[in-house]
This record gives C-alpha cells, structure tokens and sequence, in this order.
C-alpha cells in the first residue's frame, strides 16, 4: 500500500508537471494526448496535432521496454525486474532535472512520457486489486464498483478494495494538485522531489521484499514476485 500510494503520487505529479510547464502535453494520460491530436487534426492544426504525437510514441516505448524487463532471459540478467524499473525513472527523472533552462518542451515531455510508461506497466497490481499509478479513470470505476458491492451485500472485502483504492486516487489528485504548484513556483524543483519520493519508494519496496522473503509464508520458497 504504502508503495502503491506514493507511485500514485509522482504519477499525478508527472501530468502536472509537464501540463503546466512544459506545452499543455499530458506525460501519463494518452487518452488526453489522443483525444486533443485527433481534435487538432479535425481542425486542420497539424503542427499542434504533432506537438501530442511524440508523447504517444514514447509511451509505446516505455511498454516495450518493461515488458521487456520480464522477460525470462533478460529477468534472469536484471534479477530484480521491479527495482531495475524504479532505479530507471529515477535515473531518467534527474537528468531531465539537469537538462538546460532551454531544452525544448518536447524533449521533456518524451522522456517523461517514456518513464511514466515505465511505471504504469511494472507495477499493476495494489495488494490483490489490480490498478493503475499513472492514470486514474480506472481506479475510480473499480472503487465505486467495490463500495457498490460493500454496501449491497456487506462484503468486507470489497469494502477493503474500495478503501484502498480511495486512498490511491486521493494520493494522484494531492500529486496533481502539488506537483502544479510546485511546477508553477519552482520549475525544475518539482522534477527533484518527485526523484526523492521515488528513491523513498525503491528503499520501500527492497524493504518490503525482504520482509517478504524472511515471512513463514515464504520460508524454503522462493522471493515474492516483483510485479
């Protein structure tokens, strides 16, 4: 949970960041991003219509690359799929945050685009509800869905589910919300807190694997997996 809700919080912060900093391009949500190319198309707009493009093509590129990660082959080089993925948007996020003043909106947002696919594609699963850290349309249907269910037939677990999921969407509007603000203030600072919140999450997610492994549930098995 803790790990669910803080990726959730850089995944609101990315969109807001590169929304209002960097050409109103969304850097998670390619719905947004196809859904303004296709209306800049409509209306004849072509060089706006590109300005969406390469976020998409980026994002394509992020899911290849986790996907990738899990291979049999390539898991068993990497040993830690899940690791690998966060030390990468870490890595990615603080050169962009090193980048000149000057660098071009796109650049930016390409890249960014690039490791918030990362993200989405590695961690898919919230305890044993699957959901979504960089978007949220689908975890609100979910909760609403499991409160439907706690309510009508007073299922403890669904009402767990929607509990969780609550606090997930709550933690990716408090990341939007923070992560424009701090955007519209201090640039390139929201880049280097979003960096220190996912280096926070890796040093949580060794630690909750090793406790995973030293648990009786575990024990003369073999590691949980990363995903």
């Amino acid at each position: 949970m803790r790990l669910g809700v803080l990726l959730a919080l850089v995944g609101g912060a990315l969109d807001a960041y590169t929304f209002v900093g960097h050409g109103g391009v969304f850097a998670n949500a390619q719905t947004g991003n196809v859904v303004l190319l296709g209306v800049a198309v409509a209306r004849g707009q072509w060089t706006q219509a590109l300005r969406h493009l390469p976020a998409i093509l980026a994002f394509v590129l992020g899911v290849v690359v986790a996907e990738t990660l899990k291979r049999p082959g390539v898991a068993a080089f990497v040993r830690w799929p899940a690791r690998a993925a966060l030390a990468l948007e870490i890595v990615v996020l603080a050169a962009v945050a090193l980048m000149p003043v000057d660098t071009p909106d796109l650049v930016v947002t390409v890249v960014i685009a690039f490791v918030a696919s990362v993200q989405v594609s590695t961690f898919r699963k919230l305890v044993d509800t699957a959901y979504n850290t960089t978007m949220t349309t689908g975890n609100l249907r979910t909760a609403i869905q499991s409160a439907c269910t706690a309510v009508v037939d007073r299922d403890r677990e669904a009402a767990r589910r929607a509990r969780q999921l609550a606090l997930v969407i709550t933690a990716f509007l408090a990341g939007a919300l923070g992560g424009g603000l701090l955007t519209a203030t201090g640039g390139v600072l929201a880049l280097w807190a979003l960096v220190g919140l996912l280096t926070l999450g890796l040093a949580l997610f060794v630690h909750d694997e090793r406790v995973a492994v030293r648990s009786p549930a575990h024990a003369g098995g073999t590691p949980p997996g990363n995903t």
